[in-house]
């Protein structure tokens, strides 16, 4: 079984979200006729940018369509679970597109492995993370007042196949998600490593300590 890693850079949200349906299919395709196919994990960034997925509520975003060209972001409704979230330069996206059956997970671990590997890397930079009940993703402080998101996560399966994946805050400019309500909340904060950290993060660090991180879990090593 391959699993490959493949990282698209800074690219624009409509071009790469054409780009992983498009692979999306071929998987599926290709499993349903047992052909070969290929599992790969992909990374990159966007520009500013802010997706709704299908349980998302449109009041969530704060502010106009006009306000949005004042900001040079844009907004698309989009086919993953989970509610709105921002995708921006020096934030990490992984999209991994997995044929799930090769790895023995059903949808609910897949997200719960996901949320391991980004609690598996903040804790290589020192900082404490964890899940957070009935709230997906990854969360600092997460039982207490001071709770903030340092990591959204929203997945498409189907055939067990995945699509959309993850999206890390690392030196994300932190001012665009006052327009939103981050996943729906209205009385959690977000955060990013950098934050955390108080200095600028190396991406290819944090993109090389993910990998691992998701290939430990996945292949189970």
């Amino acid at each position: 079984m391959e699993l490959k890693t493949v990282d698209w850079g800074r690219i624009e949200y409509a071009k790469a979200w054409g780009l992983q349906t498009s692979i999306f299919d071929n998987t599926i395709n290709a499993k349903m006729s047992s052909l070969p196919y290929v599992n790969q994990i992909i990374m990159c960034d966007h520009p500013h940018v802010y997706t709704l997925g299908r349980s998302g509520k449109d009041n969530n975003m704060l502010i106009s369509q006009a306000q949005l060209k004042e900001i040079d972001a844009s907004l698309f409704h989009i086919d993953r679970g989970g509610d709105i979230t921002y995708h921006g330069p020096g934030q990490l996206v992984c999209y991994p597109i997995l044929n799930l059956e090769d790895f023995s997970l059903g949808l609910k671990e897949y997200v719960h492995l996901l949320e391991e590997a980004v609690i598996n890397v903040c804790q290589q930079y020192g900082i404490k993370a964890s899940r957070l009940e009935k709230a997906t993703g990854v969360w600092i402080d997460g039982d207490t007042k001071k709770a903030r998101k340092i990591c959204a996560i929203g997945v498409r399966c189907s055939r067990y196949v995945s699509m959309h994946g993850l999206a890390f805050n690392i030196n994300t400019d932190m001012r665009y998600f006052r327009y939103i309500n981050p996943c729906g909340f209205i009385d959690k904060g977000v955060t990013s490593l950098q934050q955390e950290l108080g200095y600028e993060i190396q991406m290819d660090e944090v993109k090389r300590r993910l990998d691992n991180a998701l290939r430990k879990l996945l292949l189970k090593q």
